[in-house]
């Protein structure tokens, strides 16, 4: 084969070459569902921040904030601050989320606490097997640690 004829061949390769080492050194790359990963991330962040902030706030069942909250309450507040829509109850919450295991949890995620079949409790997972809630009548929003494994996560959409 001559050299004219390999140059199309040379050109072809040279120019797949090019797309790649332009992706691999700042070309944009667009990966399907990475922006709603990266903007669930932001929200999640945010929301924990908020939820962290709420340390000391009474329990009041029934309490959406701002002062006073339950559980589903407080991870309701948290996420409306940050610019996410979430139902009213943990079983509801639960419902609406992305369920993923406790190898893919993440600081933001929905930690609910379960008996069986059945959600009765929600809290913000803050890393560290903690999570930021409004545990129960007489006490206070505050960081603590996971006390059971019957937990199930959720990750806000």
């Amino acid at each position: 084969m001559s050299a004219l004829n390999r140059v199309p061949s040379l050109m072809a390769r040279a120019g797949t070459a090019s797309a790649l080492t332009l992706a691999a050194v700042g070309g944009s790359v667009v990966v399907p569902g990475a922006a709603s990963e990266a903007s669930a991330a932001a929200h999640a962040t945010k929301a924990l921040q908020i939820a962290a902030s709420k340390k000391g706030s009474p329990y009041a069942w029934g309490a959406v904030g701002p002062h006073r909250f339950d559980c589903s309450g407080l991870t309701l507040y948290s996420f409306k601050k940050a610019g996410k829509k979430l139902p009213r109850t943990a079983a509801q919450q639960y419902n609406k989320t992305r369920h993923i295991s406790a190898g893919n949890r993440k600081a933001g995620d929905l930690v609910f606490f379960h008996s069986g079949r059945s959600v009765y409790h929600v809290g913000i997972y803050a890393g560290k097997g903690k999570i930021w809630h409004a545990p129960k009548t007489g006490d206070v929003v505050r960081l603590q640690k996971i006390w059971t494994g019957s937990v199930w996560y959720g990750r806000v959409k």
